[in-house]
């Protein structure tokens, strides 16, 4: 590791660390494909032969198929440390080109505070990415003690159990036992992303296997080649289910080194087959935050980790909210105890039914520094003095083109804004679920929204409710 100065920096290039990072992902890919090949030529080699030099052939083949496991493995992680490295610069440099338009035409004196800071960035990113690339130099042996964290064991306890490993029993547990471990809160993003990888293609040949969902394995394969994508943030699986409708938790940035961190809850009709619709929306807040806050990291997480409703009849019940939100408490829990360093700013987002979880989770013990309501049909309380988010630090918006404000409790009140021939006559109070967050009688700090976001356009680019959601993201004000 080298000193890093205002002359290297600026003539540093991020996308060459980009490129690097993706040259070892598709190193990842290509062992992937290999290593698929090896339990068919299995199956042909029994079929065929038989005793003990056949035997001998197929420990043979365990082996090199080990091997190709564990290559994969590195070259997933000197994936992520490389695009986290490259990130910082992008952000370093960010800062740089601030420092030199003040500056200008002058170069920026060393005391000035965006230059100071692109050289912080800089340098913190050096250090870690040289801490961590040195750790792969262990090879991968079984944990000395057998002993796993059992179903009671809190995400705190089982990121203490991890950190007990050394990194040679992790990357074994990794290689061998990925399924015990990618659904663990507790672990870290970037061990559980590794995890997970190496799980996508079993649960793929899950789906073929047990009748083809077409519209769940095209949205599994999407989710895979955004994995695999080129562009944008780097993406961590921190959690996969193909069951029933499909669950899946996917961050943009790694989470546990990010100095902000959005969790993005989505709605009706969010499962596996639409998946990377939420995952844009995500991915937005994430890279407007990174554009409007260089200085720090921030990553977004899509948690579609329990079941949505698929109909109106389902929506109408706050019974898989409930279920969710049990599950988001964990899940915020153990964002927080895999964290690397100074504790991050915590922000849950609910969109439409989601925002039912959200409330739910926050009249609870939720481990969240702020929450949004967007597009909300009611949150489960009437007053944002009931949730045990401090008010001042729970958000709430509502477009006026959405119609899911017109979701009153009052039947008569439903016809009264839906039926043709009788126009709006202003967004209800009285929500399905409560008081609307977006009136300012809830007790939230409501924010614009622009007037014909509907109910799916808080996302747009360029628009007031992305900058919005961004600014809340950073710890600041919309």
């Amino acid at each position: 590791m080298s000193e890093v100065t205002y002359n290297r920096l600026r003539t540093t290039d991020p996308a060459r660390w980009t490129t690097a990072a993706l040259a070892w992902r598709r190193w990842a890919a290509l062992a992937g494909a290999l290593c698929g090949e090896f339990a068919p030529l299995v199956e042909r080699l029994r079929a065929a032969w038989s005793g003990a030099a056949a035997e001998a052939a197929v420990t043979r083949l365990a082996a090199v198929r080990r091997r190709l496991v564990l290559f994969r493995l590195l070259c997933w992680r000197v994936d992520q440390v490389l695009s986290e490295f490259a990130a910082a610069l992008s952000r370093a440099r960010a800062l740089l080109d601030r420092a030199r338009a003040v500056s200008a035409p002058a170069e920026p004196a060393l005391d000035q505070p965006d230059l100071a800071g692109a050289l912080r960035v800089a340098a913190d990113a050096d250090a870690s990415a040289t801490a961590r690339l040195a750790e792969l130099s262990a090879l991968p042996v079984a944990p000395a003690e057998p002993r796993r964290p059992d179903c009671t064991a809190t995400p705190a306890q089982i990121r203490q159990w991890w950190d007990g490993l050394t990194p040679a029993e992790r990357m074994w547990l990794l290689g061998d036992e990925p399924a015990s471990v990618a659904g663990l809160d507790g672990v870290p993003a970037a061990d559980r992303d590794l995890a997970n990888r190496l799980l996508l293609a079993e649960r793929r040949d899950y789906l073929l296997r047990t009748g083809v969902d077409v519209d769940k394995l095209r949205g599994l394969d999407r989710l895979a080649g955004r994995l695999e994508s080129e562009g944008g943030p780097r993406a961590y699986l921190m959690g996969l289910d193909v069951g029933n409708d499909g669950r899946a938790v996917v961050a943009f940035g790694d989470p546990d080194r990010a100095a902000n961190v959005l969790t993005h809850v989505p709605g009706m009709t969010a499962d596996l087959a639409d998946l990377d619709h939420e995952l844009v929306r995500a991915e937005r807040v994430a890279a407007r935050a990174t554009e409007l806050g260089p200085a720090a990291a921030t990553s977004a997480v899509a948690w579609l980790g329990y079941d949505a409703p698929d109909f109106l009849n389902e929506a109408w019940s706050a019974r898989q909210a409930e279920e969710g939100a049990a599950g988001l408490r964990r899940f915020q829990e153990g964002l927080r105890a895999g964290h690397e360093g100074p504790a991050a700013t915590q922000t849950v987002l609910g969109h439409s039914y989601g925002s039912l979880v959200v409330g739910k989770a926050a009249t609870g013990a939720l481990d969240a520094d702020r929450v949004v309501f967007v597009g909300s049909p009611g949150v489960g309380v009437d007053s944002a003095r009931e949730l045990t988010v401090p008010a001042d630090k729970v958000f709430a918006s509502t477009s006026i083109s959405d119609p899911i404000q017109y979701a009153a409790v009052s039947p008569g009140t439903v016809a009264r804004h839906l039926l043709p021939g009788s126009p709006p006559t202003g967004p209800a109070d009285e929500l399905w679920f409560g008081h609307n967050p977006s009136d300012a009688e809830f007790g939230a700090r409501v924010f614009d929204s622009q007037w014909n976001a509907g109910h799916l356009g808080y996302w747009d680019p360029g628009r007031p409710a992305l900058d919005a959601l961004a600014r809340i993201t950073l710890g600041g004000t919309p």
